[in-house]
């Protein structure tokens, strides 16, 4: 189905996915929904544990069945419900259409194979009509800002600064041209000065590139500039969603103040950071 113009590219609405734990079932997510726009970024920020890492592997099925179980809801990609969707159509939107950066790059690329070989494999999948895959890896490898891609795409994960590593991950991802980017903490692992050429990196590739992005993270100091809109995550719930401009400036939920407050600010000494007494939100 193609996308009507008046019509978000994603839409989730409602989803509530629970586990089969030990000590019997765990909702993860509980009910909610959110919608990207073409050319888009959603920020969903909160702390470890809030939910946001399974909201983001729901959106193409990635948790393993079992222990995971989608309880309800419905997950509308261009319309059509992914949890409904066969294998096949499923398959050809993983990567393709809709694609991730994960967490931990020295752990999501795989150590035996060269980057080359990684890429490549992708943009075999999901273009085959690529006829000299080659250039196609180095043009991405260059466009995420790898210095002499010709050379370094030969290179083992291994070999590479956590920061290469990261810009090897984007490059991967968006070497099959998604309409949406998914990514999952991509700064978590690396330090600050890394972190902002990433953001950059990521702004300046949605401007360029026209996609939607969904970014999931712990942190509110790295969504000014690329993100629209902001949804914030507690125990599995959204509890604040609207524009971003307007969450940072006016938060509304005492867990949206508390994480804000969390911020480093120039200038401005703290000797202790305020706690969050989880249990009185949840009342």
């Amino acid at each position: 189905m193609t996308n009507s113009p008046d019509k978000p590219l994603l839409e989730v609405k409602d989803l509530t996915v629970e586990f089969d734990t030990p000590r019997g079932v765990f909702e993860a997510v509980k009910h909610v929904s959110f919608s990207v726009n073409k050319g888009e970024t959603l920020a969903i920020v909160g702390e470890s544990g809030s939910g946001k890492s399974v909201t983001a592997l729901s959106l193409t099925r990635l948790l393993p069945q079992p222990p995971a179980r989608y309880k309800s809801g419905s997950i509308l990609w261009k319309g059509d419900d992914i949890l409904t969707m066969n294998y096949d159509r499923l398959r050809s939107i993983r990567g393709g259409q809709m694609a991730y950066i994960f967490q931990e790059p020295s752990t999501s690329l795989n150590p035996v194979f060269t980057i080359r070989n990684q890429i490549a494999e992708a943009i075999k999948l999901h273009r085959p009509e690529v006829a000299d895959v080659n250039a196609e890896v180095v043009r991405w490898l260059g466009t995420v800002g790898i210095v002499d891609p010709e050379r370094r795409m030969h290179d083992y994960p291994h070999q590479l600064s956590g920061g290469m590593q990261q810009r090897a991950m984007i490059a991967m991802a968006l070497s099959c041209k998604p309409d949406l980017l998914v990514a999952d903490e991509p700064t978590t692992a690396l330090d600050v000065t890394i972190q902002a050429q990433i953001m950059d990196e990521l702004r300046d590739l949605k401007a360029r590139l026209g996609m939607s992005i969904i970014l999931i993270t712990h942190n509110f100091g790295i969504i000014g500039g690329i993100a629209e809109n902001v949804a914030v995550m507690f125990r599995g719930k959204i509890v604040e969603y609207g524009a971003a401009s307007d969450v940072l400036r006016n938060p509304q939920h005492p867990y949206t103040r508390a994480l804000i407050e969390c911020v480093p600010r120039p200038g401005v000494r703290v000797r202790r950071l305020a706690t969050i007494n989880h249990d009185a939100l949840e009342t």
